[in-house]
């Protein structure tokens, strides 16, 4: 089925929903368009003269040194991990404050108390992580 074909169909909700989503359509084919557009026009219209240095791998502004397939130290990984849990666990705070921020306006003093102290006991278990990790001395990173 086409979405002309669900557009037209009965005057309930079904097609207010198809029609809520038009927006994010127009969206998604305006970024593509113009992703598009800059990527030919550069094509087109950017300079063409390719030299050694431009020709070089990028690596920070340094030259490349060495294979680039040497290992890596597992410092380097857990680091890498240790930010990626604190990151997704401080992700959880903004949809728990949208989800229960009427929660606040309540009379109902016990529930506050409840919805603040799960929050206090999550970021405090976040904190003793961040103070073990410290002290074990993940964080130190020796060149």
């Amino acid at each position: 089925m086409t979405a002309a074909v669900l557009l037209q169909g009965s005057a309930g909700t079904g097609t207010d929903v198809l029609t809520s989503y038009v927006p994010i359509f127009m969206m998604f084919v305006a970024a593509l368009g113009l992703g598009g557009v800059l990527l030919t026009m550069s094509r087109l219209v950017g300079q063409k003269k390719p030299t050694k240095e431009k020709l070089m791998p990028y690596e920070c502004g340094k030259d490349p040194v060495g294979s680039a397939r040497e290992r890596h130290s597992v410092r380097f990984y857990m680091v890498a991990m240790i930010f990626l849990l604190f990151d997704i666990e401080a992700i959880f705070l903004i949809p728990w404050a949208v989800a229960y921020g009427g929660v606040l306006n309540e009379p109902d003093r016990a529930m506050k108390l409840l919805f603040y102290g799960e929050m206090m006991a999550f970021i405090a278990v976040l904190f003793a992580g961040l103070i073990y990790i410290w002290k074990k001395g993940v964080l130190e990173w020796n060149r």
